[in-house]
């Protein structure tokens, strides 16, 4: 039998750096050493996770530069855009940070963040480059809403489980209707960045990058990667 205690440092970042997030949230609640080892933000357990779910071109670019530890960027990676919950019309780059969407007449396209929340207050930063066209909206929405559909349309906001706010004209959606300015400001700036949603969809080809830069939940620890 094995005494944790006893292993060095690097010998149990290693070990830990091959269990997956869910594991490692287990490991977390077993005793407070562990706890306060797998807290550290920095340490081998998340940096060798970085390397190995993350692709080297995001780990060295700029969107990625500002954020301070192996962890944090470990969490942006879960939260930015799910290659496999999005319209067959759009892709998401190897970085998993950035979606193209394909230059397709009357379709709206949309894509979803890799995870969901029931509570708690939560911020992105949402990069647009390339014209906005008829209809651009993020927000955030159900599970069910869709991601494609014929014509230009308004994805989000369109039904009592989702809220969206149109970049073109600065206006918030709801329930099929336009609920006024968004935000509320006298002459509010246009084509302006957004900080609300993992959520998007346009009508021209367009590239949009999508990094958490923070978030609090109900319990606390649910906001930690090793806990999902």
């Amino acid at each position: 039998m094995v005494n944790w205690c006893l292993l060095p440092d690097h010998v149990v970042e290693v070990i830990f750096s091959y269990l997956d997030v869910h594991d490692l949230r287990n490991c977390s609640l077993v005793c407070k050493n562990w706890y306060t080892f797998l807290n550290d933000q920095n340490n081998d357990v998340w940096r060798l996770h970085c390397v190995r779910r993350l692709a080297e071109e995001a780990l060295k670019s700029d969107l990625l530069a500002s954020v301070p530890t192996y962890k944090a960027k470990l969490r942006a990676f879960y939260h930015a855009w799910n290659p496999n919950d999005c319209s067959r019309n759009i892709y998401v780059k190897p970085n998993g940070f950035t979606l193209h969407r394909n230059p397709v007449a009357q379709s709206t396209d949309g894509a979803r963040g890799k995870m969901g929340f029931r509570s708690g207050r939560h911020a992105w930063e949402v990069v647009w480059e390339g014209p906005l066209g008829t209809v651009a909206v993020i927000g955030i929405a159900t599970k069910d809403a869709a991601v494609q559909c014929p014509g230009y349309v308004a994805l989000l906001g369109s039904d009592e489980h989702s809220w969206g706010w149109n970049l073109v004209d600065n206006h918030l959606l709801h329930n099929g209707d336009s609920q006024g300015n968004y935000p509320l400001l006298n002459n509010a700036p246009k084509y302006q960045g957004c900080q609300i949603s993992s959520y998007i969809h346009q009508c021209l080809p367009y590239m949009v990058t999508l990094r958490c830069l923070w978030y609090t939940l109900v319990p606390r620890w649910m906001a930690d990667p090793a806990h999902h």
